[in-house]
């Protein structure tokens, strides 16, 4: 197939260091290509790939200083991504809705993965509008605010099976890993870490929104002895600081959409503390690859319980359930459904332990 993958241009693809959406895109891209698609990737000017690159700004906009106005970069990307519709057999938009007016203008069949929450009440006027336009969720949870929307598959996310190595022993501190925003509650994983006496180790980002949350509420925590802020940190920085700890704390409070970070604990064989939110019941096998918890109390109380699980089954479910591979059969699945292709070439992979919600 003639595949182009739209990415957001906020990071490079991949990212340097933080950017979930933009390493999907990456290994969705890189894996299409190895699998012999012809793959264009429309991304920043300073994405690396295997695929043709298609430069829509010099770098990514995060990095850019010079950029005081992001939509001007991506109305360039609209316009020169679907003016080349017949180029393609199939556009996979990674943009949210911003592709949904041009899409429904197009010749081609675009598919969207929507990577974001949907909870937020100005959304659904926009997915009510363009019912027409299908769309792929990475958990069921995510359906949840707008379960009417024009629903294909939900594809979990899925990472190379040999970017993180299996750690078999288990480190003596926590680990929060994201970004130190008020909805990851990075305050609940200090406060736990001082509860239960057990240093924490925070390896995020501070995005500009969050500097102000980031200066009043977060850095006078660092003060305490028991936690050591990282910063961002690199696939082999993460591969060593989650598999060496004794778990991932992830109190996120919000309807998380994925959370990529809980598989790459799972590829470390590291075992995943979280609040039941979002994805995590579609993720987390509660009592064998960590605990659900619905307050920090019982998340304090259950950290000591950690010792008592074996990490071999974290490993195990991240290589039957999220590899890149499963991820990218699935995709090929949903575009052959999309462009009518016979299933026949079509070989399942490893299932999700939940069944794809139909609505």
């Amino acid at each position: 197939m003639r595949i182009a993958q739209l990415a957001p241009l906020a990071e490079s693809v991949p990212p340097k260091q933080y950017g979930g959406t933009e390493r999907i895109v990456s290994y969705l891209t890189e894996e299409l290509v190895r699998q012999g698609h012809e793959v264009t990737l429309f991304a920043s000017g300073d994405s690396q790939t295997s695929a043709h690159l298609k430069s829509m700004c010099r770098e990514g906009l995060r990095k850019t200083n010079g950029v005081s106005n992001p939509q001007a970069p991506f109305t360039m990307m609209l316009e020169k991504t679907f003016s080349s519709a017949t180029q393609f057999d199939l556009f996979h938009s990674h943009l949210d809705f911003l592709a949904f007016p041009l899409a429904r203008r197009c010749g081609t069949p675009v598919l969207t993965t929507l990577h974001g929450r949907l909870d937020l009440p100005e959304l659904k006027p926009i997915f009510a509008e363009f019912l027409d336009c299908p769309l792929i969720s990475i958990s069921n949870a995510q359906r949840n605010p707008l379960p009417w929307a024009n629903w294909q598959q939900t594809i979990h996310h899925g990472l190379p099976e040999d970017l993180y190595s299996f750690h078999p022993q288990s480190g003596s501190y926590l680990i929060f890993v994201g970004r130190l925003t008020p909805e990851k509650r990075p305050d609940h994983a200090i406060e736990i870490a001082k509860r239960v006496g057990m240093p924490l180790k925070i390896a995020a980002k501070v995005d500009p929104v969050d500097q102000e949350y980031f200066r009043a509420v977060i850095k006078p925590l660092l003060s305490d002895p028991l936690v050591e802020f990282v910063g961002e940190v690199t696939d082999a920085e993460k591969n060593d600081l989650i598999g060496n700890a004794y778990a991932l704390v992830a109190p996120f409070d919000w309807p998380e959409p994925f959370g990529l970070v809980f598989i790459e604990a799972l590829a470390c064989g590291t075992p995943v503390l979280a609040y039941r939110r979002g994805s995590v019941p579609e993720i987390i096998d509660d009592g064998h690859t960590g605990f659900i918890c619905d307050t920090m109390e019982h998340m304090i109380k259950a950290v000591p319980c950690i010792s008592s699980l074996d990490r071999q089954p974290c490993r195990l479910a991240f290589e039957q359930r999220f590899t890149v591979k499963r991820m990218v059969q699935d995709y090929i699945r949903a575009y052959e459904n999309l462009l009518n292709i016979p299933e026949e070439s079509y070989q399942p992979s490893f299932t999700s332990r939940e069944t794809v919600m139909n609505f």
